[in-house]
């Protein structure tokens, strides 16, 4: 196993305990070791908490538990929160409902280089793909290539290649900015860099952009981007999109921002 900076895994979560539950195992069937998980709670319920004093019994890494009140869409606190307790040096995004690959982790070291973040990348699941997956408890982590390629072809998973083939770390660099790609549900980034920019900004109501005003304000800071395709993939299961009461507003923010040359989040990791 490749040794470096211990790597912390912050996962958001919200009363999801079955595809939490997914993604934990599958974290803990990593083939890298040199990590810790974060869970980020946005308030979930008794039944989050019980299933992770359980997992926590079994867990082959250190696991801890980053809760908060329900009040509201608060994924940017519950990220803040959960990057101030980590004890990496580099710290991988990663939402409740996106599986990672066996070799998750080992691909997100190799791409780690100082002075860039990685925008992971993920591979979308039907609907009744999903349910199956939770119901039946299928392990993603040992589909073979047949399986992927029969699934593809049945529609329930959205694309394969990525899937089938890793890409060297060649050209994933980019020093322009871009649009494309930006979901705080696999984004990689050093603490030292999260810490310059104060976070995610927590000033943000409701759903979105919260994670593209991230990634504008590191870019800003100097902080490049890598393209995690073709090496990162995570199987994000189904779920119903979140009401988007603000997204126009929050869109406005960013732009803004992008125009202004904006570092710091307003409200962010030195506001705890």
């Amino acid at each position: 196993m490749q040794q470096g900076p211990i790597i912390s895994v912050v996962v958001t979560t919200y009363n999801r305990p079955d595809a939490l539950e997914a993604v934990i195992r599958a974290l803990f069937a990593q083939d890298d070791r040199h990590y810790e998980i974060i869970i980020a709670d946005d308030g979930s319920g008794a039944n989050t908490r019980e299933l992770l004093e359980r997992l926590q019994t079994e867990a082959p890494v250190p696991l801890k538990h980053v809760w908060q009140p329900d009040e509201g869409f608060r994924a940017a606190m519950a990220r803040n929160r959960g990057t101030l307790a980590a004890a990496g040096d580099y710290v991988i995004f990663l939402d409740g409902d996106c599986v990672p690959q066996r070799d998750f982790v080992a691909r997100h070291r190799a791409l780690a280089r100082p002075g860039y973040l990685v925008s992971g990348s993920r591979v979308l699941l039907s609907p009744g793909y999903t349910a199956r997956v939770l119901g039946e408890r299928i392990d993603l982590q040992s589909l073979s290539a047949g399986d992927k390629l029969r699934l593809r072809a049945r529609g329930d998973i959205n694309k394969v290649l990525q899937l089938l083939a890793k890409v060297p770390d060649v050209g994933r660099e980019s020093k322009r900015f871009t649009w494309r790609r930006i979901k705080s549900c696999n984004l990689a980034v050093w603490r030292r860099d999260l810490i310059a920019v104060n976070g995610f900004d927590e000033s943000f109501t409701g759903w979105g952009h919260e994670d593209s005003d991230l990634v504008v304000r590191l870019f800003n800071a100097g902080v490049m981007r890598k393209d995690g395709a073709f090496a990162t993939e995570v199987f994000h299961l189904w779920h119903r999109e979140a009401q988007r009461d603000q997204e126009s507003s929050n869109r406005k923010v960013v732009l803004q921002r992008a125009a202004d040359g904006t570092i710091v989040a307003t409200q962010g990791l030195a506001q705890h």
